[in-house]
């Protein structure tokens, strides 16, 4: 699989990535060795880039993915997680997780973008992980902190980064706005996008990815499908948009992509994983994967051939934006 490098760090990633946050029981329990069996067919397409949190299961997705590549060759593969919510003992547990993971509550989250915050989460998660080192940290979610992650999180993590302890630093956020200032304003690397550069919202073409270009850093894209409206090759009534029920606009518009696609030999869930990767800023496209199969079914879609073609007729229809790029081998160099 072809990897990318983050630019101005030792950090290389492979264009498709596996997203940790389902294996940590997200919406539903996963049995472990159905998570197991989803990282060992993730390894064997060739992914090589693998995200967690201690957010996604209250550490279960740290426990699960590290004891999947702790006997891996460490060289081979980046993994990266995230700080700002501290794991802390819950004096009042209800039984259950309440922000969406099927887990225990014994532990809590707790909201911490200072350095000596950034210092215990980090080691939280080697511990978690078993792992010697993170080659990816990212702030996770700090709509609601930005000075104390400007001030203190982020030169915290410049400083592991320059020390080499770190390969590389960021921000990973729902929005584009403040992901921008993350990239013009602090020693940030890379950002993760959620959500806003995808075939139904390319909001981030006002910010964050010209920041990006500008400042010479890159772009992760998760939240590809929206919630699960591009997943499928014909969108349905009653899917999800961006967490919440889709309406029926955006439906419509899914299923006049949709057709398109068929125009030109592909599929909606293909040109959906394929069209952030047309815009140069983008390294990567992760996915969350739960089972062998979702692995299996993403790494086919991944190295499916979508045509150039497809992105002149969407544009030409206003089914997306007339300023989105269209993909070459010489604006956007593959790396073996």
């Amino acid at each position: 699989m072809h990897r990318r490098k983050i630019p101005h760090t030792p950090v290389e990633v492979t264009e498709l990535g596996f997203g940790a946050s389902v294996i940590g029981n997200l919406y539903r329990v996963t049995d472990a060795h159905v998570a197991s069996a989803a990282l060992d067919a993730a390894w064997d397409a060739g992914i090589r880039y693998y995200d967690t949190a201690p957010h996604y299961g209250l550490g279960l997705s740290e426990h699960r993915l590290g004891a999947a590549l702790r006997d891996r060759p460490r060289e081979q593969y980046v993994i990266s997680s995230k700080v700002g919510r501290l794991l802390v003992p819950n004096d009042h547990p209800q039984g259950i997780d309440a922000e969406g993971f099927i887990v225990r509550d014994d532990l809590r989250r707790h909201w911490d973008f200072s350095r000596d915050g950034i210092l215990r989460s980090l080691e939280d998660t080697l511990q978690r992980t078993g792992l010697d080192h993170l080659d990816i940290v990212y702030l996770h979610d700090p709509d609601d902190h930005w000075q104390q992650a400007a001030d203190q999180a982020m030169p915290a993590l410049a400083e592991l980064r320059d020390q080499g302890v770190i390969g590389a630093i960021g921000a990973g956020m729902n929005q584009s706005a403040l992901l921008t200032r993350f990239l013009r304003e602090t020693p940030a690397d890379l950002v993760m996008l959620a959500g806003r550069y995808t075939l139904l919202d390319q909001s981030a073409l006002d910010d964050v990815l010209p920041a990006a270009q500008e400042h010479g850093k890159a772009v992760v894209a998760v939240g590809v499908f929206n919630s699960g409206l591009l997943s499928q090759d014909r969108p349905a009534e009653g899917m999800k948009y961006d967490y919440q029920a889709a309406p029926p606009a955006l439906v419509d518009r899914a299923r006049a992509i949709a057709d398109v696609c068929e125009r030109h030999g592909t599929t909606l869930p293909a040109a959906a994983i394929a069209f952030p990767r047309t815009h140069p800023a983008i390294v990567n496209v992760t996915l969350g994967m739960r089972t062998a199969e979702q692995v299996s079914r993403n790494a086919e879609l991944h190295v499916r051939r979508v045509p150039d073609g497809l992105w002149d007729e969407l544009r030409a229809q206003g089914l997306i934006r007339a300023d989105v790029p269209t993909a070459n081998e010489e604006r956007h160099p593959r790396r073996s």
